[in-house]
């Protein structure tokens, strides 16, 4: 009866919308970004090497007032390509929106920054390591003024299998506040099962923007049920100060610093003897940075130079050069 009572009332909100269908533009909207970069890693031997390292492109549009799709892809990561987002949206009351189909899971902050917007050249731990997941499912989301709650349910595969019947599914919720001054408040929660354990997640973040100067710091806590592996925790703080500037084709340039760490961490996949291993061991690291900018309107082009310093246990042998001290210089064409 619920589900009767929904599809009615879907149908409804469909119908009271065709009254407005000639003024809705439904032309696709096209936007992407491309990042170019050469790095240097000095670990035991200086190495170097050049990246396509995004070549992502979105696509958006309106099925009616009230029905939206996004589709988003990376045509050439590291020489890879990748379905990334793929996904319909419906809003029946304003405010309150249903979303099903292929995305990023509702956790977290860092993840949530698209290569067109990165600070740094190179994403932090929790960004890339901890909490780097997009999962095929649904969600829904209500915004009233400056909150706004998500939940959603998920396959607990990767989203490159897709076929296979699950006993357990992965969950995600999440809270963010608006507040007055700059201020951003975010909290949120995941459990998923990569393979054959269930991990925990809970973590919050704290954003503060005023004017030119924006800081942020985030917190995650990873807990492997069954003691199957140490929990792990991460942290990220970083700034970033911009200010214009008149130098031929630049218009802004911004310095940028960041500090982020974390303890040994095990992405949740059995070894060849079905047990859980450190995937990434403890390291801590500290990135500074300086950009300059192109922007008009839609339209922007970093030039980015960033260092990273990394810190190991005394004893702990750097995995390889991506997890080395490094130089790291791109550029970053938004559309």
């Amino acid at each position: 009866m619920l589900l009767t009572g929904l599809m009615l009332f879907v149908a409804f909100r469909l119908a009271a919308s065709e009254d407005d269908a000639d003024s809705i533009d439904r032309m696709p909207r096209f936007h992407g970004a491309l990042r170019g970069r050469y790095e240097v890693a000095f670990d035991d031997d200086t190495r170097q090497r050049f990246q396509l390292r995004n070549a992502r492109l979105s696509i958006e549009g309106l099925i009616t007032q009230n029905i939206d799709w996004f589709v988003q892809a990376d045509l050439c990561d590291r020489g890879k390509m990748k379905i990334l987002d793929v996904w319909a949206r419906f809003e029946p009351l304003p405010g309150l929106r249903f979303q099903a189909g292929q995305f990023r899971l509702p956790f977290g902050t860092d993840c949530f920054k698209a290569p067109a917007n990165y600070i740094f050249a190179n994403r932090s731990f929790i960004g890339k390591n901890i909490c780097n997941v997009r999962g095929v499912g649904a969600k829904v989301a209500w915004t009233h003024r400056a909150l706004t709650l998500e939940a959603g349910a998920f396959n607990p595969t990767s989203i490159t299998d897709q076929e296979r019947w699950c006993h357990s599914l992965a969950y995600a919720a999440k809270g963010s506040l608006a507040l007055p001054g700059g201020l951003t408040l975010a909290s949120g929660f995941k459990t998923v099962v990569p393979d054959a354990v269930r991990i925990n997640l809970a973590g919050a973040s704290l954003s503060w923007r005023h004017r030119e100067l924006t800081l942020e710091g985030e917190y995650i806590y990873k807990h492997y049920t069954r003691s199957a592996h140490v929990d792990a925790h991460a942290w990220n703080l970083w700034a970033d100060y911009g200010f214009p500037i008149r130098r031929g084709l630049f218009n802004r340039a911004s310095i940028q610093g960041r500090w982020d760490a974390m303890t040994d961490h095990s992405s949740g996949i059995r070894n060849a003897s079905g047990r859980l291993v450190t995937d990434d061991s403890a390291r801590k690291r500290i990135t500074v940075g300086a950009t300059l900018s192109y922007l008009h309107k839609v339209v922007k082009c970093d030039f980015r130079l960033d260092y990273e310093k990394y810190f190991y246990r005394h004893g702990t042998i750097p995995p390889g050069p991506d997890a080395a001290d490094k130089l790291c210089a791109e550029v970053v064409v938004k559309f």
